[in-house]
């Protein structure tokens, strides 16, 4: 699909990923980008500065009401779906998560049905694989559940329950679909739902604070931290591609251990602080080893999309964003739909 004068809407539109994906958009010169978000727990102010651009339109609307995802797709051309609890808010409130994750997806579908929308681009995970991090991990890699902590095995599932949506609405009433399996994804406008993303703002603003940043366990664990903008260009690639009813892992290929995090953490902001090393055996946790290898090769070679930002420039933006909030204060964290 063309992007240049066509209308799309982005649902979990005041999140990280959602936010970077307007941009790349209007960049890319679509007529209107609609963000429907209810505003529970995200934010406007985290897209206010799409507004100037003229067309970007803020949708206050919640992806379990139907009526509110119909009024919002009318004109629409093609959807992004971001609008997700993750692991966190599951923890705290699995019922809503649960709902919001599968009964929110399906009124989104049931509604580009209705409404006649060309296509539909789908936030999931590679939560989906499981604890199956040993060797390289593939789209064919299935789901393994030992060892994942209940949580993170709901939020999982309800991520492979999502992608069989969009397979059965694209199988049954031609709504087209590709799923996007993301790893860690950070960037500015940081959310702080994500359990992996965690260990950069808490390292982060300890630091920040003149306090050793702490380690939760060895620092050997290691994950595939993608930047936002990445994220948000495999969004458009999926979107323009002729592809549907595929999935693709979107990673950088590369496993940084939380030692390696924080020490790069600590030469980007200067700091002669070293870490402390704490146990906390009842942090939620998604799964995690010392080993993690992500093929991003399928992405590469159907879609055309390579991660073009590394871990230290990535980090240096999320760094200088923080540090331009009012009066150097902590910035709140606005949480967001996503992985």
């Amino acid at each position: 699909m063309e992007l240049r004068e066509r209308r799309f809407l982005i649902t979990g539109g005041f999140s990280l990923i959602g936010s970077h994906i307007a941009e790349k958009l209007i960049e890319a010169g679509a007529a209107e980008v609609v963000l429907l978000d209810n505003a529970s727990i995200g934010s406007p102010v985290t897209v206010e500065h799409l507004t100037s651009s003229g067309r970007v339109r803020l949708v206050r609307g919640d992806v379990l009401r139907m009526h509110e995802v119909m009024e919002a797709l009318d004109g629409v051309d093609g959807v992004f779906h971001t609008a997700a609890f993750l692991t966190l808010p599951i923890s705290q409130n699995p019922w809503v998560g649960l709902d919001v994750n599968v009964r929110g997806l399906m009124t989104v579908l049931e509604a580009c049905r209705w409404r006649g929308v060309s296509k539909l681009v789908y936030s999931s995970s590679v939560a989906v694989y499981g604890n199956a991090l040993y060797g390289i991990v593939t789209e064919e890699t299935p789901f393994l559940g030992v060892g994942v902590q209940p949580v993170a095995a709901l939020y999982a599932t309800s991520k492979l329950m999502g992608e069989q949506l969009c397979a059965l609405y694209r199988e049954r009433h031609a709504v087209d679909s590709i799923v996007l399996r993301y790893s860690t994804v950070y960037g500015e406008r940081q959310h702080s739902r994500g359990v992996n993303v965690l260990h950069i703002l808490e390292a982060y603003d300890r630091i920040r604070l003149g306090q050793r940043p702490i380690i939760v366990g060895d620092g050997r664990e290691v994950h595939d931290y993608v930047y936002a903008g990445d994220v948000a260009r495999a969004n458009l690639l999926a979107m323009r591609s002729d592809l549907s009813g595929e999935s693709f892992t979107i990673a950088t290929g590369v496993a940084t251990s939380l030692n390696e995090l924080v020490r790069l953490l600590l030469r980007l902001t200067g700091s002669g602080l070293t870490p402390e090393y704490r146990s906390d055996p009842g942090r939620v946790r998604s799964a995690g080893s010392t080993e993690m290898r992500f093929s991003r090769e399928k992405a590469a070679v159907r879609l055309g999309w390579a991660p073009e930002v590394s871990l230290e420039d990535g980090l240096g933006r999320l760094i200088a964003w923080r540090e331009s909030t009012t009066a150097g204060a902590t910035p709140p964290v606005t949480p967001q739909g996503g992985s």
